[in-house]
């Protein structure tokens, strides 16, 4: 059978409610060439029915900076590492709110707020992310996500009675190639903070990071790690080589790779949000348009922890003119 034909069959059984076997997604990831563009498209037709023609908006905001104890091979932040990145304490709750309501004037949907660290161990710190998700919550409109690392399930729930709606924490990469990305905690580490936040009832945002070096196998080995998980939402983040980092030499994946992976994301999961994360700018330069033809439904607006993003109202832009609607 020839590929365009297999992706379509495969693509047709998703619509009508069958899931991807691993088998069927190692095909899909050998397409190549021309053949993409039939990928794509059939991408966007269970995107377009599952997901609809919305687009989620969320903004981030690094509410500690640097410092961070561990040493991951991507990281600005870690102090293993010598990088540019600013060093300062956790923010107030003011602040917090204060950068909140700039997210939600743009028309966003999530706020998450980000510390740097392997986990809050400081009692007041947490207390005080408590207050803001609280403070947030109650004035705005927003559905707050956060990402603060390592997470007890008594933390979990208290941010869940504080009116947190999601919370994030990444497998980042397969758990055969995790050794060579952190040394300072494991995958098992990541995988019962995962656990903790699904036991609190919390949503769940897990994803990776891609263009680290790994195999198209170990992709596949996320993605169906990612299936056992079932996340509501699933973040892809590009590698974008920081200097100072270990990754700094890394050669970027071409473009057409990285909406491969969107695409195959989509027939994994074709009711979840797939969010475009952190390196899509440098990574996708101007076949950025096409993360939403290719199966995304979901992007971060604005800047990341500590790298520029794309002027929010180009984005705004970029997502009428695709004829989609903010949700």
């Amino acid at each position: 059978m020839k590929s365009v034909n297999f992706i379509n069959k495969v693509a047709e059984g998703v619509l009508a409610g069958k899931k991807v076997s691993l088998a069927q997604a190692d095909r899909l990831s050998a397409v190549s060439g021309d053949e993409l563009y039939s990928l794509f498209n059939a991408a966007y037709r269970i995107r377009k029915r599952f997901r609809a023609n919305k687009v989620e908006l969320c903004a981030i905001t690094n509410a500690r900076s640097g410092g961070c104890s561990e040493d991951c091979a991507f990281c600005a932040q870690s102090s293993w590492h010598k990088t540019k990145v600013p060093l300062y304490p956790l923010l107030e709750p003011d602040e917090i709110y204060r950068r909140a309501k700039r997210a939600e004037d743009l028309g966003v949907g999530y706020f998450c707020i980000v510390t740097s660290g392997r986990r809050l161990g400081n009692k007041k710190d947490f207390l005080k992310i408590c207050k803001s998700v609280s403070k947030i919550r109650s004035r705005l409109k927003l559905k707050v996500d956060a990402s603060l690392g390592e997470l007890s399930l008594d933390q979990a729930k208290a941010l869940k009675d504080a009116g947190l709606f999601r919370y994030n924490h990444n497998l980042e990469t397969a758990r055969s190639l995790y050794a060579r990305v952190c040394t300072t905690h494991n995958y098992a580490d990541r995988l019962k903070t995962i656990e903790n936040v699904k036991m609190a009832g919390l949503e769940l945002c897990c994803g990776g990071i891609f263009g680290m070096g790994e195999t198209r196998k170990q992709r596949l080995e996320l993605f169906f790690a990612l299936k056992d998980i079932s996340p509501e939402c699933i973040p892809v983040n590009f590698l974008n080589p920081i200097p100072g980092t270990k990754l700094e030499r890394k050669n970027p994946l071409p473009p057409l790779e990285f909406l491969k992976i969107i695409a195959i994301l989509r027939f994994i999961f074709p009711r979840q949000e797939i969010k475009v994360c952190g390196g899509r700018e440098a990574n996708l330069r101007s076949l950025q348009p096409f993360l939403f033809l290719a199966g995304s439904d979901s992007i971060i607006i604005g800047d990341y922890l500590t790298t520029k993003g794309n002027p929010p109202r180009a984005d705004l832009e970029m997502i009428q003119d695709l004829g989609l609607s903010v949700n």
